[in-house]
């Protein structure tokens, strides 16, 4: 229940605010993007009083976003990727909302480092999650569902806007992530981040929104494109990732041999479950790194209890050789097998992704391991074509011995020019 407040009364934490961040007069709206046929320089004001679009900015995107008529109907998604590979996450977003019979278009701008899918037609935000899983989308590293559009926001008052247009959702939340773009222009948010936050989240407890001890309720995102345009949305925890914007804050080890080896410890937490991950990285259980120079992967493996095969022609850091729990072997990684099976096969190769594919699925198809993750290096271009190309050769060896399998891809924060995947039989 939002708190009733006397006109003119200041908004609660209102004394701890940034200077730039004060109660203003100027009247908020809540807006909507509605260019005319496609062309920003022919928006016009929305018919309906309150709500009209934005003046044309470097941001506006090309396709109709109409306001949602009821709380919490979903006016799109907006999915959260690296910068430069909007093409990419807009492509994919695009077929997976054609599979979810999601009728409406993909709208980014090069190096905005997200992508928005316009529905035609708003609808509840159940109905929309139930048809397309975010999570599943390999691109995305972080995703919502858009509740609400606000632009123009006063930069002496972001508050109170946002906390009306939250309270107007009817929804109840877990907890808040608030969000910027991973881009320069994002970044020099952080500041106001760390001390914005807490106000918002403050503001939020006492209108009795927030409910951090209610885990399955939704998760609330702000996701500041800039200093005066915030989009509102939704998630699943269990459907999203943990971290906001879908980036770990995780510390290099003092004794890695490199910083690859922060790939692997992302790709652990992130395309195994805790169970999985619980399970199957077992102290004393037998693993094998493909393409192991100079120890990243295999001293991640190592620092956990499982003994390594590390394969490659170069040599290893010292410190990976200092863990004892290392065998470095000389050998060709494509040509080598083990004696016997082993839990995991780990691989970062620097190869064509097209020779990677099949030699991942031989290792998990003949029994050599029981899981892999691997890296698929990208070509410049179409790269979302090559992951379906070699999605289908992964598939072939596994159909060809009848054999029912788990395959989990996605674009790290850590990978760059590559994807990194999961396998397993089921």
């Amino acid at each position: 229940m939002t708190m009733a407040r006397q006109e003119g009364d200041p908004p609660a934490g209102e004394e701890r605010c940034a200077r730039n961040d004060r109660l203003s007069s100027t009247p908020h709206d809540i807006r909507c993007f509605h260019p005319r046929k496609g062309n920003v320089a022919g928006a016009r004001r929305f018919a309906r009083p309150g709500f009209y679009t934005p003046r044309p900015g470097p941001f506006v995107p090309l396709h109709p976003m109409p306001t949602a008529l009821q709380p919490c109907e979903s006016l799109g998604l907006l999915v959260q990727c690296r910068p430069g590979f909007e093409p990419d996450a807009s492509l994919e977003l695009e077929a997976a909302a054609r599979a979810a019979r999601l009728e409406g278009k993909a709208d980014t701008q090069p190096q905005s480092g997200f992508v928005v899918f316009a529905l035609d037609t708003p609808q509840p935000h159940g109905d929309v999650r139930r048809r397309l899983d975010l999570s599943r989308l390999i691109f995305c590293r972080q995703g919502f569902l858009v509740v609400a559009v606000l632009d123009a926001l006063p930069e002496r008052d972001r508050l109170t806007p946002l906390r009306t247009a939250i309270a107007a959702s009817g929804e109840r939340f877990s907890a808040l992530l608030l969000e910027t773009p991973d881009t320069n222009d994002g970044k020099e948010q952080s500041g106001f981040l760390r001390r914005f936050g807490p106000l918002l989240e403050e503001a939020l407890a006492q209108d009795g929104l927030l409910r951090p001890d209610s885990p399955h309720l939704p998760r609330l995102h702000v996701f500041l494109e800039g200093a005066r345009r915030a989009w509102i949305g939704l998630s699943v925890a269990s459907e999203g990732s943990p971290w906001p914007m879908g980036i770990p804050r995780l510390r290099m080890p003092k004794d890695a041999p490199s910083r690859s080896t922060l790939k692997l410890a992302e790709a652990i937490l992130t395309l195994l479950t805790p169970d999985e991950q619980k399970t199957t990285l077992r102290p004393g259980l037998a693993a094998v790194d493909l393409g192991a120079a100079p120890g990243g992967w295999s001293w991640q493996l190592a620092s956990r209890g499982l003994r390594v095969t590390a394969i490659d022609n170069g040599p290893l850091a010292p410190s990976a050789i200092a863990t004892g729990l290392i065998d470095h072997l000389k050998v060709d990684g494509f040509t080598w097998k083990p004696k016997k099976p082993v839990e995991w096969m780990v691989c970062d190769m620097v190869e064509q992704p097209s020779r990677i594919a099949p030699l991942m699925a031989e290792w998990v198809a003949s029994g050599r391991c029981r899981r892999s993750i691997f890296n698929l290096k990208l070509p410049m271009k179409r790269r979302y074509e090559e992951i379906e190309r070699c999605r289908a050769l992964i598939d072939q060896r596994m159909r060809a011995g009848n054999i029912k399998y788990i395959l989990r891809i996605k674009h790290l924060y850590h990978d760059r020019e590559e994807v990194t995947c999961y396998l397993t039989r089921r």
